[in-house]
This record gives C-alpha cells, structure tokens and sequence, in this order.
C-alpha cells in the first residue's frame, strides 16, 4: 500500500494513471478482455466539484466508481491508483475499504426511486450510514438529517423524514438521497447523472440544492453527467473524455468558452439540427378531438384537443405527470379515453386497440423512450426488426432478410449489424433499431416519447437530424413528446404545452414559444439550462423576484 503523499496542500483526491477493464462474451466467440478506462489522472481539491462529462462508454460513471474503489457489473480495476488524502484506496482490504465507502467517500445515483426501500420511512435510511458507521449518536443523526433538509430547500424540514419514498415527488426524492450522502460528513460525494431523469423545472430546483450544499459544507464532488449546460452550473472544473480517455481537463469558463480539442467543441456547440416550421398547419391529418381519461376513478386528461397537419410534427411538452405518455396511450388505443374521439385520415379510429383493423395499427408507429426494454435481448436485430415485416407484409426467409439490410442501411447503420443482439449496441444502435422497426410497418405517423431523453447530446443529436431527414424523404408525420425545450425548439412544426393533463398553450412553433406567455409555459421555458456561467443564479434570483413580486 502506498504511503500517505507528503505534503499539507496537497489535493483531497488524487486519481493515477487509472486502468479498469472488463471481459467481453460476443455471442459466438471466446471471451475477449476490453480497456475501459485508459491511464486517467487528475487531482480534485477539497470543496470544490470536478465535473466529468462524456458519451456512453466513456467511462465517467467507471471513474466515479473507482473514486470508492469499486468496479461494478464485472468491471476490475487493473492499474493505477486513487489517493484519498493520500492513502491509496486501492490498497485497503475488504475492511478497509468498509470504513472507507458511505463515510469518507458518498454515492448519489442516477434514480433515486430505486436506491430507496419502499418500506421504510426516509429518516431512516438518510441516517443509517451515519449510524453503521458510528459517526454520530441516534439524536445526533436525526438533527444533521433535519439540517440538510432545510439545506436543500425540502418542504417541512421537522417532519419530511417521516414520509415514505412513494409520499415524494422524484425531485424531493432526489434531494433526500443527497441528504443521505451528505450526512455522514464526507470529504467526497461522487453524483452520478443526479437531474438526468428529472424534468427541466425539478432539475433547477434541484441542482441549486447540490450547489449550495456543496458550498456550505466544504465537501468536493465529483459531478457526472453528458449535459455540459447542466454541469457549468456547478462544476469548477471540466474533464471531457471520450473512449476511456481524457480529451481535455481545464477550467469550466475555458471549456466552455474556449474549448481547444474538436470533440469538446461539438459537445459545446450540438444541437446542429434546425427545422423552420412549415407555413400551413390547418390540415388535420391526424386529430385528439375533446380526450378526457382516467386512471380507474383518477382522471388524468381534462377536455384536450389537438392535431398534427400531414408530413408535420408536433411536440407535446410538459413535465412529468403533464399527460404527455398518457395521451399517446390514448392515441394508440392502448388507453380508452372516456370520452372524446381519436381521428386518423378522416376516420374515426375505435378507442381500444384490440378493435383496431391491422391497417390501422400499421399506420399509426410508436418509438419508445427506452429502447433497452423495448426489445427482446435474446433476439438478434434482424429477428426485431423482421417481426413487423412479417406481421405486416407476410416477408420470411431471404426476402425479410434483404428487407432488414435495406431498413438498416436507411438508419445509417449497415447490414453488419443484421446477427448482433441488443447487448452489442450502443444506446444511439438501440434507438435507431426502435426507429428501423417502427418504419418497418411503412407507417404514416410515428408517436416518439422521449426517444432521446436518455441519449448522449451528440448521440441525440443524430437521431434527430435521422428523424427528420426521414421526414423529408418519407413524408412522415411525428408527434414528439418531450420535456427538452432545445429539442422542440429544433423540430417542431407546432407545440402542445400540457399541464396537470391539461392543455395549456397549442400552436405554431413561433406562436408557441413567443410571448405573452401562462406562468407555467414561462416558468418550463426559463428552466432550460444554457451554456453559460452564472445561468443557474440569475434564474434564481429572477425566481426569487418575481416571487416577492407576487
């Protein structure tokens, strides 16, 4: 084990020439040994916050993980070290390291809602790796718990922690985990895409939270995301990587600012594609004429109506819980409202989709937000997307083969791909297989719902421009549900603003997204992170205004 490094000033953590790598089993070849993380190293200072921002398989969440020397899903670290204070974790043995993970060195993930148990209060799971690790007597816990809810800004500091999991909303949930990483005093929390799955207004909320906890108690961070916007707010310092390896580390102001590798410059600058919306919207190709339903006796649509002109696109937007899902489950008949018509092409379409003609449901396509569980892992891309080929069109054998090479080489991805199974594929190959499989049917509309929300920005960048250009070529018509303004902004011919399952604003792109604006519309249009330093304050301070104001 090394020894502690010599010096008083020296960083808090200290990362080395870091290797981690894991064994690959291809279906059909021998087990194969990959480097996932190669020869990484920075220093992070105490109570300051290093962001790490990449693509898929970059390895951020890998390096994040070694900061606990842990390596997950089969992952080993093979080289390097990682020096906490200067003591090498790497070396510690089992105890060691035990005293070492949810004391010194804390965890926040991506999902809160599966990191909690369900069936216990959240005061007590908050305050058990202080306690575990005798850091602090039971009333003593309690209190630090208490603190760090008014901290993070959660309702009823007293009493929140007497609430169960399901009794909070996803961005109190999140804030509480941070609660629990924060109890135990560390010197590091590690947030792993902690607003990734968060709507823009939670995730403001959110983040001002991480920030000023931070701040206040002097705990450095590493911060992982793939939104650089998100990670300028709170991060001092900015390392970008790419393939296991570093591209460029520096200050936050220079990366975004000034950015000296290409990579990092398309990171800054994506969201290439622009849509100018097409003049003409009164064709109702497609239509939601006065939806109301329910979820058993809860309604959840009050009275919406909305269309979507031929070859045109429109974004539904909203925040979690708006309706937006619920009304494409109307709209496929996966959910019969009760009442309300769904009109396609001037026919009136039967509101469960089990009375549906095949015409119809070839017509009508869905691309869903996560293609991982979308798709059958046991099947290869040829067999997922040959299934509507076959169900539609009746192709087998050799005919449904050259079909799938055809689809494929249209999503830009090649027939090399026809025998690989999902686990082969990136997150960008796996949402372009749904889009493959959903043109398989020779659709007219596609209803996408958050088909790149889980997406890298230069990975979702790409599915976009493949969306639109099909759109051109295809004369296809979309319905894009969304909580990503920028995306809107980027393809949409017209907007659905939906709000507590009502509509709230509808129109034209321009009409949509310029004001006067309804409060709720202001406040989702004011929460879109930039690409600046000092955004995340001035939305708070006018946050703050415009509540004294009222």
């Amino acid at each position: 084990m090394d020894k502690p490094l010599k010096t008083d000033n020296r960083p808090l953590l200290q990362v080395r020439d870091l290797r981690i790598g894991a064994t690959a089993y291809p279906p059909g070849e021998p087990p194969r040994k990959i480097e996932i993380v190669k020869g990484v190293s920075f220093d992070l200072e105490r109570g300051k916050v290093l962001g790490l921002i990449g693509e898929s398989g970059a390895g951020k969440s890998t390096i994040g993980l070694a900061a606990l020397a842990y390596g997950r899903g089969g992952v080993k670290i093979t080289g390097g070290r990682v020096l906490l204070d200067g003591e090498d974790i790497l070396g510690l043995g089992r105890r060691g390291i035990r005293g070492v993970r949810g004391a010194r060195v804390c965890y926040v993930s991506q999902s809160a809602a599966a990191s909690f148990n369900p069936a216990h209060r959240l005061m007590d799971q908050v305050i058990e790796a202080t306690l575990r690790h005798g850091l602090a007597t039971a009333d003593e816990a309690r209190a630090r718990a208490v603190r760090l809810f008014g901290l993070l800004g959660l309702p009823e500091p007293e009493t929140f922690g007497n609430r169960f999991p399901h009794q909070v909303s996803g961005g109190q949930l999140q804030r509480a985990m941070t609660a629990m990483a924060l109890c135990p005093e560390p010197e590091l929390i590690v947030f792993d895409e902690p607003t990734t799955a968060l709507d823009v207004t939670t995730q403001i909320d959110v983040l001002a939270a991480i920030k000023s906890a931070i701040e206040q108690t002097g705990t450095a961070a590493l911060y992982i995301t793939h939104d650089l916007a998100v990670v300028a707010q709170v991060a001092d310092d900015i390392m970008v990587l790419r393939h296991g390896e570093t591209v460029e580390h520096a200050d936050t102001r220079k990366i975004i600012e000034n950015p000296d590798e290409d990579y990092t410059r398309d990171l800054v600058n994506v969201r290439a594609v622009r849509h100018t919306e097409a003049a003409e919207q009164s064709d109702r190709f497609f239509e939601m004429v006065g939806i109301n339903a329910a979820y058993g006796p809860t309604p959840v649509l009050h009275d919406v109506s909305l269309h979507v002109p031929r070859g045109q696109t429109l974004a539904i937007v909203g925040e979690s819980g708006s309706g937006k899902s619920t009304l494409a489950r109307v709209a496929t008949g996966l959910l019969a409202p009760n009442t309300g018509d769904v009109r396609f092409d001037g026919e009136t379409l039967p509101p469960q989709l089990k009375h549906r003609t095949r015409e119809q449901l070839r017509r009508m396509q869905m691309i869903y937000q996560m293609a991982d569980t979308a798709m059958n892992p046991r099947q290869t891309v040829g067999q997922i997307i040959g299934r509507p080929l076959r169900f539609y069109e009746g192709l087998r054998g050799a005919g449904q083969r050259r079909r799938v090479g055809e689809l494929l080489d249209q999503i830009e991805m090649g027939q090399g791909f026809i025998d690989r199974y999902p686990a082969e594929l990136s997150g960008g190959q796996k949402q372009r297989v749904a889009i493959a499989r959903a043109l398989a049917a020779k659709p007219d509309l596609i209803i996408c719902d958050e088909p790149t929300s889980a997406l890298d920005p230069l990975v979702a960048d790409g599915i976009l421009k493949l969306l639109t250009g099909l759109q051109r070529e295809r004369g296809l018509s979309y319905i894009f549900i969304t909580h990503d303004i920028a995306i809107v902004r980027a393809i949409a011919d017209s907007v659905a603003v939906m709000h507590r399952g009502r509509l709230v604003r509808f129109g034209p792109k321009s009409e949509a997204l310029s004001p006067p604006f309804d409060a709720y519309t202001d406040l989702l249009l004011k929460s879109v992170p930039e690409m600046r330093l000092g955004w995340l304050e001035e939305v708070l301070s006018t946050r703050q205004i415009e509540s004294a104001d009222n």
